[in-house]
């Protein structure tokens, strides 16, 4: 006597085809899920979420400290300005580095485009005459404590650059010889956070 429930061939081919095809969509998405874990906890990020410069986490709170410009004016943070701050604090004899520095930071500073307003440079003591005509520059008076308290402000290799924000928090440095372009990159992200 024959079976009822047998398949003919065409049957079992639609089955088998149906069943690949479910098996298929089942891979993408766990597949998927498990490549993106893999990535995730293996410490990948994707290149637009890198920063060039180290991230402080926690940041550095300096809005505590009281900062006063060359002229004796106090310097004040001001955060409903939005201003963000390259801070720069070279040791005493850097004169030849911080000049090119200098002319980095400048151009750095130009190329922020209508941005420019929103970015101010300070310098940690009295900088270079050559230093001095900048147009975003602020020179704030040599403060032993205040640069004291700046991770690895005395670095042999040369002076770091650090990014405060609008708050009075340092948020990145950039080590001695950094890329410039990578300043700009990382400052152009955060001043579309306004």
């Amino acid at each position: 006597m024959p079976r009822m429930n047998a398949l003919t061939p065409e049957q079992l081919a639609v089955r088998n085809r149906g069943r690949r095809v479910l098996i298929l969509i089942f891979v993408m998405f766990f597949g998927s899920m498990a490549l993106a874990g893999i990535l995730r906890f293996s410490g990948w990020t994707p290149q637009i979420n890198r920063n060039h410069g180290p991230l402080y986490e926690p940041a550095l709170d300096l809005r505590e400290q009281r900062l006063l410009l060359a002229d004796g004016q106090p310097y004040e943070w001001n955060p409903p300005a939005r201003h963000w701050r390259i801070l720069v604090a070279p040791a005493a004899d850097c004169a030849p580095a911080c000049v090119t520095l200098s002319q980095q930071l400048d151009k750095v500073w130009q190329l922020f485009g209508h941005n420019a307003d929103n970015v101010e440079i300070l310098w940690l003591g009295t900088p270079p005459a050559q230093v001095a005509a900048l147009p975003a520059l602020k020179v704030l008076q040599a403060q032993p404590a205040f640069r004291a308290q700046l991770p690895g402000v005395d670095d042999p290799a040369g002076t770091p650059v650090y990014v405060i924000d609008p708050n009075g928090f340092v948020v990145l440095r950039y080590a001695p010889g950094f890329e410039p372009g990578g300043l700009r990159a990382d400052l152009s992200r955060l001043l579309k956070l306004k």
